[in-house]
């Protein structure tokens, strides 16, 4: 895989920031767009915009056809057995939001539990907050083992015959630890659970094939894998679907609505309200194309390289303390970190003084801070189009940022 090239596709990767070439390390965030996606939403906004699923004119058939390929697009990248399974969402929230609420409130009653795990993102963790304190459920977090991988012993414990969600990230957005879903699904369905899947983390970074997962429900967002931003997908079970509620309601998801009472339309559209994110859903198939086109193998193995490379380089500065798996096959590009007698917000921004840009902060993550206990991190996560350059302008960063605090210390 030539990253040299393919970050020709990126034209915001070739500017300075603070009078330094950028190096963008903000990827978990979100991933900057190659010019074949804008394109396709110029093109989108220039020749096709017309409404979709409702017009019979020229352009409203085109969007429509084009809008309904990139269903396709999905259902294929992600093996969901027909476009049916495949629902439009804003993004990942919104997918684990609508699982929370149309079909946990239905299969969750009080007593029973919930059970997710210490690592897992906000958007993961406050729906099923709700939801339990809505119907008196129990909420039951998986621990983690020294290395922050989940503990599948802790995990067999806590998935009891009073489960009825099971709802873990494919891959931490903290630690890049990536989880076994498949095994926690075949603990989930033992008991007669649903299993959820927060995919945000590993959609873009790896090969995805639902069936093997054997995920009930998978959850992911565009904007993190080269596609625009207020588009994502939920990935759903037809058995679930059938029984899952629409919780937003009004124009395209009906079947016909009477003075007291409506019907919903079929799948997918029974679930999407409203007009949708049109120009979001095209380039999101183009996304999807783009990164097909490199192989998501091959983005998955160069990532790991990637980490292999820096991973020793960054435990080597005096005083860095890595979270997460220092096995790079069990990695996605994100490395959190922190550096004694240096606030991550600090680092941070001398980092970003010299043209790095990380994130720093809590991650949406505060109660895998907690039990870390740290109070925050800083955290670099690479894509395909980083470099081993990027990776030692980093490093070189981090050298600099500790000599001018004092080598470390404040």
């Amino acid at each position: 895989m030539d990253a040299l090239k393919l970050r020709e596709d990126f034209p915001i990767l070739f500017q300075t920031v603070n009078d330094e070439p950028l190096v963008y390390l903000d990827n978990a965030a979100t991933t900057q767009k190659p010019k074949q996606v804008l394109d396709v939403l110029k093109h989108y906004y220039e020749l096709d915009n017309a409404n979709v699923h409702r017009g019979v004119h020229t352009l409203a058939e085109r969007a429509t056809a084009d809008y309904e390929a990139a269903r396709e697009k999905v259902r294929h990248f992600i093996n969901a057995k027909e476009n049916a399974e495949v629902l439009f969402t804003r993004g990942t929230t919104t997918g684990l939001n609508w699982v929370a609420r149309g079909l946990g409130e239905k299969i969750v009653k009080k007593g029973d539990r919930i059970v997710i795990s210490q690592m897992e993102h906000h958007s993961n963790i406050v729906p099923w907050q709700e939801l339990a304190h809505k119907v008196g459920a129990e909420l039951v977090y998986i621990d983690l083992t020294v290395e922050g991988e989940l503990d599948l012993v802790d995990a067999k414990k806590k998935i009891t015959s009073h489960t009825k969600i099971v709802s873990i990230a494919h891959a931490s957005n903290v630690m890049g630890v990536i989880n076994p879903i498949e095994q926690l699904s075949a603990l989930a369905h033992e008991v007669g659970a649903v299993m959820v899947v927060d995919g945000a983390q590993s959609a873009p970074h790896m090969a995805l094939d639902v069936q093997a997962l054997d995920a009930d429900f998978y959850a992911f967002s565009g904007h993190k894998m080269c596609g625009p931003t207020g588009i994502g997908v939920l990935y759903g079970k037809r058995q679930w679907l059938e029984v899952m509620d629409p919780v937003e309601f009004g124009g395209e998801m009906i079947d016909f609505v009477y003075h007291d009472h409506s019907t919903w339309a079929e799948l997918p559209y029974k679930f999407e309200a409203g007009t949708p994110n049109i120009a979001g859903g095209i380039a999101l198939g183009a996304a999807i194309d783009y990164l097909e086109a490199i192989g998501m193998d091959e983005i998955h193995a160069y990532e790991q390289a990637l980490v292999e490379y820096v991973l020793p380089k960054l435990l080597a500065i005096d005083g860095v303390t890595v979270y997460g798996p220092s096995d790079p096959e069990k990695h996605t590009g994100v490395i959190a970190f922190n550096i004694d007698g240096l606030h991550p917000h600090d680092l941070a921004t001398a980092l970003d003084m010299e043209g790095v840009a990380v994130r720093a902060g809590h991650h949406c993550a505060q109660p895998l801070l907690k039990y870390l206990a740290v109070q925050s991190t800083a955290r670099a996560s690479f894509y395909f189009y980083n470099t081993k350059e990027d990776a030692d302008r980093l490093i070189e960063a981090i050298h600099a940022t500790k000599e001018f605090f004092g080598h470390g210390f404040i």
